[in-house]
């Protein structure tokens, strides 16, 4: 169990330090926020696999077709709540919109499909696979006293918001913390569900982003 935790701390760590090169102001952009994204996701997709003792249990899919119907109900619901949480976020913040197109900006000198592909084929499933195949469950497993399951879900909901501070954007961070309670209490009451959570993920980011902006 030693072992398990020395490992998800340098997961973690890397994470941390991947995040603040993305979205720090002294490292915001260079050489590319998307090539930079996506080194990441592969880089954190493979410490996950790596430090999951149990891969084959991980990856196990079961009722693959009611997965895929679940992540897309998931993906546009997620939608639903964001749509509505920036109509009272504007209402309530002036600040907000701005924030929002910031993070919109980001799409600036990238081909829509390329940004969408990214997304999809591996920036949102390598996320998931990381923050709730990973971090979630092994905190799950080594956790001590009651109720580990719980408090796995609220540290990775957290640490997935918090890792997000470098951008000084109030609206990325609270989006992230919404969307990662959302995931990760779905995942606290049915783990068997990550390759639903894997699909709403990468669905979510392309709806959000390039699809269906809010």
């Amino acid at each position: 169990m030693r072992r398990e935790r020395t490992h998800l701390a340098i997961a973690v760590a890397t994470a941390a330090v991947l995040w603040f090169y993305m979205f720090s102001p002294w490292t915001k952009g260079w050489p590319d926020f998307w090539l930079v994204m996506a080194c990441s996701a592969t880089i954190l997709t493979t410490l996950g696999l790596v430090f999951t003792p149990d891969r084959k249990a991980l990856l196990k899919v079961e009722r693959p077709a009611l997965q895929v119907l679940a992540g897309v109900i998931i993906a546009f619901a997620l939608w639903g709540v964001f749509w509505v949480g920036d109509k009272v976020s504007a209402w309530m913040f002036s600040f907000a919109r701005g924030e929002v197109d910031l993070v919109y900006s980001m799409r600036q000198g990238i081909p829509s499909w390329v940004i969408a592909a990214l997304l999809l084929l591996l920036i949102g499933p390598a996320e998931e696979l990381f923050w709730r195949g990973y971090v979630q469950r092994t905190l799950s497993r080594t956790l001590g006293g009651k109720r580990p399951e719980d408090k796995a879900f609220v540290i990775t909901a957290l640490v997935y918001a918090l890792v997000h501070v470098w951008s000084l954007n109030f609206m990325l961070i609270m989006a992230a913390l919404v969307a990662g309670c959302v995931w990760g209490l779905i995942y606290r009451i049915r783990p068997g569900m990550l390759p639903a959570l894997i699909v709403s993920h990468a669905l979510w980011d392309v709806l959000v982003f390039i699809v269906l902006p809010i």
